[in-house]
């Protein structure tokens, strides 16, 4: 390959050496997955067998360089790579060593066609192995060819140590299993391809044939699957994204059709000769993108019958319950377990026929052994590793079979799924309900034996077209798609249920941490000699500076602070001037119950009263009394503002070489002045300087960051990178949790308002000129700063990843005041453009509900619970209802649990309700009263909708789904005979068909299929 088409994405080289090593240096135990070697060794010889194709040895290179480096030995010591290739290749690697960020040493051996310089380079590297050991890992089930591998070989044999050879498979599958973004991205893409192959060719191909009755082998059929992927001019009909080319898509094996009774549900299947049966037709299939597999399995019955309908919504249980057992920490073998004990429990005579092991790991190798999924595995699933789920019963026998090869049939349903701290997230998509994959051909035979089935509405829709409720069609997608949604919000919704129950099983109700009573004990003078000098003349002193009253009680001066007095009145009677103080005390009428007392039994003073002839000095005690309980207060609510900030540690400044710098950003909050700084990447955390004085700076510590995003300049008029604190910090005088960093996308000399090129502009190419210069401006902003962000990532080893806003999926809505386009990320719902900012972290969300959604309005507003029920639950007001799918696909793509309404709902008493009582809301239902109230209000939108159809006027005249009950007010007799007469027209219809039926029979219907250009299907004989 030439040089000048290699590109290797140092970044990921550097940080995924790093991990290889630190796993390796945690696992090295004798009783460890890495059996306590001193030294990794990889080599690869001659790529010219097919079965190299799943070596860990390639998937190794793959996954550090992103290509196959043939002839390549690579030899890892605890502190350095060392890597002996061919000359061309050697160049490539040494870009590797120019990366700023943080390296892994590398150390490069370039061979030469001088063969005593090539057996030097690996008599070196056997006394490298020697010096740190003398057991050293190897992937021994990986066979190497070619003079390369046989020159090292010979190599490793004249050692003048013995060094043994030991297996590091486990260790290296271990650091493969947990997935970084990169490779979810290329997983999510390669499942996207797997599901749409399934969906968009092979289900419409399949079932063409079926129809029209045509005759084709498995193997047949399946090399035309093959081929398809092979023919990028079919990548627009199969509705590929426009990507997809560029990560060289390809098949992780050739697809796996069966049917006819003879099935094989292992992954080392093959599809026979024999021809496609139109009876249970299993197709397997998987599409590797950028070397990532994935992998999909669909069952598909045609003319099912009870039995086998009843048998395969069992299996989606099973699927169901091993899907909902799946989730971080679990034993691999607990799963299988638990599975079997669910099939013994309720179906005990398929537990024989059920799988003996439910797939496996996945990822740059298919089949990862070390993760299969069986009931002896002890390995613990981990976050964002991905499987190959497959789930299915096989040979199993049917009494009702209507042809020998139907007596047997197996039930395979195979999905590839992301571990997650919760429910698994399914990546292929394809639907699994029973109606999706079921066809019923009906016979005409059948027809005049039972006349009765006719009258049933299935049987009907059968008479009418060969295929029965098929939902593969284009005009029915929408309807699928509506179904598995709800299918899965009923899922989830069960799953919010039960962990509220076993969360809050306990009962009590929930208290604040931060919100618990504290007394607090205030005092104004540490010793007598303190008091103000005046206090001998037994008058009121309201002294400011101990924010303290000195009252005279029975000649004593007495101090009270001012956090004491609840409030001070003033009057006057006649010649006298009357001054009233009111203390806080236990059981004060209309104070809160919780008001904290160091003793509340002890003896108080409720309140004094003061009189006096001098109205000038009782106003002036008064007003300064006033003034000192207004500065009480205002400190009281700063001091509780600044409750939660969190003292931060300090940076770490990076020493002996320039960090990295983005210049000429401002910030938000803004230090002094109005001129750009700089933005530094420093040993933990980022620095940002003001030009104007080095002292004015503002540190972030990536320990406390809790999201960092990137969102480019197009379609704004700025590019930022913006920081979410998990504590507040302060700028300045503000306290703040968002701190932005900004650059405007837009350069002042360019403005259309001409100024410094006013002159130079003539004519239409230089308008033209300058948009290209404007889009080549904003294409390096976004560069630069993605690059940063990078670098951010790279530097705090992954403890902050950037985040970056989808504008395809934005919407419009108001989250405070103005509207504004919320963007959904990969974690949370962002506006970023302008303050206020909004940051929603999907994680925290515990449900979401869609209010005002009802037939005629052109809005609708979504309220954010969070999990954490005492914080105040996030409204997005005037949302277009045209958004409504696009935000209940995009709540649903994230597993979030989300509920419609007709009506605002108050959220301050249903929230104070689960404040109270948890376990009681969740033991009378929990949110599932928001699920009861939208499906009412879904039953009488449907029927109201339905009754403004029949009639012009109603339409017009209705402004919302119910407005058809009101137009009911001109006597309930017409209505009724409106009523029925609107109704009479299907039951009439009905009838008449009916008639039709009896009278003239099958042939009559026949013969109206047969004149009908629509209906050219003809029923399977």
């Amino acid at each position: 390959m030439p040089t000048t088409e290699v590109t290797i994405d140092a970044r990921l080289f550097h940080r995924r050496a790093r991990g290889l090593v630190n796993h390796w240096k945690k696992s090295n135990g004798s009783d460890e997955s890495f059996q306590n070697v001193s030294s990794l060794l990889v080599v690869l010889g001659n790529m010219t067998d097919e079965d190299n194709m799943y070596q860990k040895t390639t998937a190794l290179q793959i996954w550090l360089f992103g290509y196959e480096l043939t002839q390549t030995l690579m030899l890892f010591t605890p502190d350095t790579l060392h890597v002996v290739t061919g000359g061309n290749k050697a160049k490539i690697l040494e870009s590797l060593k120019t990366w700023e960020g943080p390296q892994f040493p590398i150390e490069i051996h370039a061979r030469t066609k001088d063969e005593a310089h090539n057996e030097e380079i690996f008599q070196k590297i056997v006394e490298i192995i020697t010096k740190h050991g003398d057991r050293v890992g190897v992937f021994a089930k990986d066979t190497q060819t070619g003079g390369f591998a046989a020159a090292w070989e010979a190599a490793m044999g004249k050692s003048q140590k013995p060094i043994e050879r030991v297996d590091m498979s486990s260790g290296v599958a271990e650091v493969f299993a947990i997935k970084d973004d990169e490779e979810l991205r290329s997983t999510k893409m390669a499942t996207k391809l797997s599901s749409l192959l399934m969906k968009n060719y092979f289900i419409e191909e399949m079932s063409q044939i079926i129809d029209e009755e045509r005759k084709i082998t498995h193997e047949k059929f399946a090399e035309k699957t093959e081929d398809v992927l092979l023919d990028e001019r079919m990548f627009k009909q199969l509705k590929f994204p426009a990507d997809a080319a560029a990560g060289n898509p390809e098949w992780c094996y050739t697809p796996i059709i069966q049917s006819g009774g003879d099935y094989d549900l292992k992954t080392s299947a093959v599809s026979n000769g024999k021809e496609l049966h139109a009876g249970t037709i299993i197709c397997s299939l998987g599409v590797r993108y950028k070397s990532y597999c994935s992998n999909i399995g669909r069952t598909f019955l045609i003319d099912p019958n009870k039995t086998q309908e009843k048998n395969y919504n069992f299996l989606l249980d099973v699927q169901r319950k091993i899907l909902d057992t799946m989730k971080e920490g679990v034993l691999i073998k607990d799963v299988y377990s638990r599975a079997m004990d669910f099939i013994r429990n309720r179906r005990p005579d398929l537990e024989k026929k059920f799988v003996k092991n439910l797939g496996f790991g996945t990822g740059l190798e298919f089949r990862e052994s070390n993760y299969l999924l069986n009931g002896k595995n002890t390995r613990e699933l981990q976050r964002d590793m991905i499987f190959n789920l497959a789930v299915g019963f096989q040979d199993i026998e049917n009494p009702k079979a209507t042809d020998e090869k139907s007596k047997k049939y197996s039930l395979l349903v195979i999905d590839t799924i992301r571990i997650t701290t919760e429910a698994p997230q399914i990546l292929t998509f394809c639907d699994t309900s029973f109606d999706d994959i079921s066809w019923t051909f009906q016979d005409p035979a059948e027809e005049e034996e039972e006349p009765v089935k006719k009258e049933s509405p299935s049987n009907q829709r059968a008479a009418k077209s060969a295929v029965l409720n098929t939902k593969f069609r284009s005009e029915q997608e929408e309807a699928s798609k509506d179904q598995a949604r709800k299918e899965h919000q009923k899922m989830l919704a069960e799953q919010k249920h039960s962990e509220g129950l076993e969360r809050y099983g306990d009962g009590g109700s929930l208290k604040k941490d931060n919100q618990k009573s504290v007394f607090r004990k205030f005092e104004s003078y540490k010793r007598e000699s303190a008091l103000p000098k005046e206090v001998s003349s037994l008058r009121i002193i309201v002294d400011q500076r101990n924010d303290t009253l000195v009252l005279p009680i029975y000649g004593l001066a007495v101090p009270f602070h001012i956090s004491t007095l609840q409030k001070v009145t003033k009057t006057d009677e006649g010649e006298f001037f009357y001054l009233r103080l009111n203390f806080i005390t236990p059981g004060q009428p209309g104070k809160k119950d919780d008001t904290p007392f160091d003793d509340p039994n002890a003896n108080f003073v409720r309140a004094l009263s003061f009189r006096s002839a001098d109205g000038a000095r009782m106003s002036e005690i008064y007003n300064q009394i006033l003034e000192l309980k207004k500065s009480a207060v205002k400190k009281e609510s700063e001091r509780k503002e600044m409750a939660d900030i969190v003292e931060q540690d300090k940076l770490i400044e990076t020493k002996g070489k320039r960090p990295p710098r983005l210049p000429d950003v401002f910030a938000r909050p803004g230090l002094d002045g109005k001129r750009p700084g700089e933005l530094e990447i420093h040993s933990n955390g980022l620095r940002y300087v003001s030009p104007l004085r080095n002292e004015n700076k503002i540190d972030i510590l990536f320990n406390n960051i809790r999201h960092l995003f990137f969102q480019p300049c197009d379609g704004e008029l700025i590019v930022l990178i913006h920081c979410q604190l998990k504590n507040p910090i302060m700028i300045g005088k503000k306290k703040t949790e968002h701190v932005q960093f900004y650059r405007e996308a837009s350069d002042a000399q360019f403005d259309e308002t001409g100024n410094r090129r006013r002159k130079y502009v003539y004519g239409d190419e230089d308008e033209l000129a300058s948009e290209q210069e404007e889009r080549k401006r904003r294409a390096n902003l976004n560069k630069e700063f993605k690059q940063f962000g990078e670098k951010i990532t790279e530097i705090s080893e992954n403890r902050v990843e950037v985040d970056v806003p989808f504008r395809d999926l934005a919407f419009n809505g108001v989250p405070f005041r103005t509207n504004v386009l919320l963007k959904p990320t990969q974690d949370c719902l962002v506006h970023l453009s302008e303050a206020p900012f909004l940051v929603v972290t999907l994680a925290d969300v515990e449900i979401v509900h869609l209010e005002r959604v009802q037939f005629g309005l052109k809005n609708f507003d979504m309220v954010f619970t969070f999990k954490d029920y005492f914080q105040p639950p996030i409204h997005i007001n005037t949302i277009p209802m045209s958004q409504l799918d696009n935000v209940k696909d995009w709540l649903d793509s994230m597993d979030i649990v989300f509920y419609e309404g007709p009506v605002n709902l108050n959220w301050g008493p249903i929230m104070k309700t689960i404040q109270e009582d948890p376990a009681e809301f969740y033991k009378e239902g929990g949110w599932s009263f928001l699920a009861i109230e939208s499906d009412a209000e879904e039953s009488e939108e449907s029927a109201s909708e339905f009754e403004a159809s029949g009639s012009d006027f109603d339409e017009s005249s209705s402004e919302s789904s119910y407005a058809s009950d009101a137009s009911m007010d001109d006597g309930s007799e017409e209505d009724d005979e409106d009523e029925e007469s609107g109704e009479d027209w299907d039951a009439l219809e009905e009838k008449a068909k009916r008639a039709d039926d009896k009278k003239y029979g099958s042939s009559k219907r026949e013969a109206d299929s047969d004149s009908d250009d629509d209906r050219k299907k003809k029923r399977k004989r």
